[in-house]
């Protein structure tokens, strides 16, 4: 591949994971497992559990050559890549490569993290799944270097059918319908999208909205993409989608001062170019545009909608407004990577173009403090809080008494949740 189309494939950053199967050939096999599946599948080439010195010298040297050979890349990207950052077409305003210093980190130390000018959101959820009924706890918490600013929680309780009474046997024949179309106990099915909307869907909205609406410091700090996949497609529904996408454009064109931090993006190719930044370099590489531009293409936004559908006093439908964000919206939000440590990963980190600059370094002063991690510690700090408030046993204990209660204290429990007990 030409140096040119690596650098235009590296600012097209496409996070979101296709749907459907992709096709596995022979060949694609092979090529990244060194190997054929004729001779994976052949038990004469498996090992003897016992013989793990066989084992471990296989893993030394794998790893060995893997390490060599992202070494030899990290110095080809540096070289030909990184100088053609700013100049690709459609590159963002500021792309390129940065290189932050110690006097920059020290500075936003005393000026903005401990003095408790960034205020960072995280949250959690737990579900307790039974065959009569489906709890969904999800908690969200704001925490700064000051302290902790505070725990939202919303539990959500799904049954299946809620009985009238007025006609047993229907009632009856939607409860087997709708049961059909869910996973398992404790098991995520594609079909059964109310689940998710209430897994991820509202945890992801509630992050940005307590964000946008708790939080008084000048410099906010989220986790993951601030618009992410269940986001961008509402989960299943429209009215999410629009009340989340109001949300994030307030944050983008009116708070401006924002960055987030993802975990584990799904973008390998912009990881790679993170990975040949030194510690406390920097580099913007796209826009969120480029990232959510094939979702929306593909995305079915014809549902029927409740909630006000008004932009700037146009009323427009679901696939009008979707398409609007991205095309106004997310060119304002660019796309970079940062390297804290010599230790750490890199992170793909999302800013607002005109403060790109500031909130590089704002994530890179909070990642320093973890040196093998070289990720944002107030992130860190507000999930911990998160989970000590609403993690644990503060759903499963009084749900366990409540079944203890009602005369059903293991009937509707899965396999798997009483192993252990």
């Amino acid at each position: 591949m030409a140096d040119a189309d690596v650098t235009q494939r590296s600012a097209q950053v496409v996070p979101y994971a296709a749907e459907g199967t992709v096709e596995v050939s022979p060949e694609d096999y092979s090529g990244g497992f060194g190997e054929s599946i004729r001779a994976t599948l052949d038990l004469d080439t498996w090992t003897a559990g016992e013989d793990l010195g066989k084992l471990y010298g296989r893993i030394d040297a794998e790893v060995q050559e893997a390490v060599a050979q992202e070494d030899a890349i990290r110095k080809t990207i540096r070289e030909q890549i990184f100088p053609r950052l700013s100049g690709y077409r459609g590159a963002p305003i500021g792309a390129g490569v940065y290189q932050a210093t110690s006097v920059d980190i020290a500075r936003i130390h005393r000026g903005l993290l401990l003095n408790g000018g960034v205020e960072a959101c995280d949250g959690t959820h737990q579900v307790h799944d039974t065959l009569p009924l489906t709890i969904f706890q999800i908690g969200v918490s704001l925490v700064s270097y000051q302290g902790n600013q505070g725990a939202w929680g919303h539990r959500l309780f799904r049954r299946d059918l809620r009985v009238s009474g007025t006609n047993p046997a229907e009632e009856m024949l939607q409860l087997l319908e709708r049961r059909e179309h869910r996973g398992g106990l404790n098991q995520p099915s594609q079909r059964d999208t109310l689940s998710e909307l209430a897994r991820r869907g509202i945890m992801a909205y509630a992050e940005r909205a307590i964000l946008l609406q708790r939080s008084t410091a000048p410099w906010r700090m989220g986790h993951g993409n601030p618009a992410p996949y269940e986001l961008i497609t509402g989960s299943g529904s429209l009215d999410l989608m629009i009340e989340a996408t109001k949300v994030i454009r307030t944050l983008v064109e009116g708070h401006q001062k924002f960055v987030f931090v993802a975990s584990e993006p799904s973008d390998r190719l912009l990881l790679t170019i993170g990975q040949a930044l030194h510690p406390l370099e920097y580099a913007v590489v796209g826009t969120l545009k480029d990232a959510i531009d094939k979702t929306v293409e593909n995305g079915h936004y014809r549902m029927r909608t409740t909630v006000d559908t008004s932009w700037d006093g146009t009323t427009l439908n679901p696939e009008q407004w979707i398409k609007r964000f991205r095309d106004v919206v997310a060119p304002q939000i660019v796309v970079g990577v940062y390297r804290a440590t010599p230790l750490a990963p890199a992170h793909v980190f999302y800013a607002h173009m005109r403060h790109a600059d500031v909130a590089a370094h704002v994530a890179l002063a909070d990642s320093v403090f973890q040196e093998h991690r070289g990720f944002p510690m107030l992130i860190d700090l507000a999930d911990n809080v998160c989970r000590s408030v609403f993690g644990g046993d503060t759903l499963t204990g009084p749900v366990s008494n409540a079944y203890i209660e009602a005369g059903a204290p293991w009937r509707y429990l899965s396999e798997r949740a009483t192993r252990r007990s």
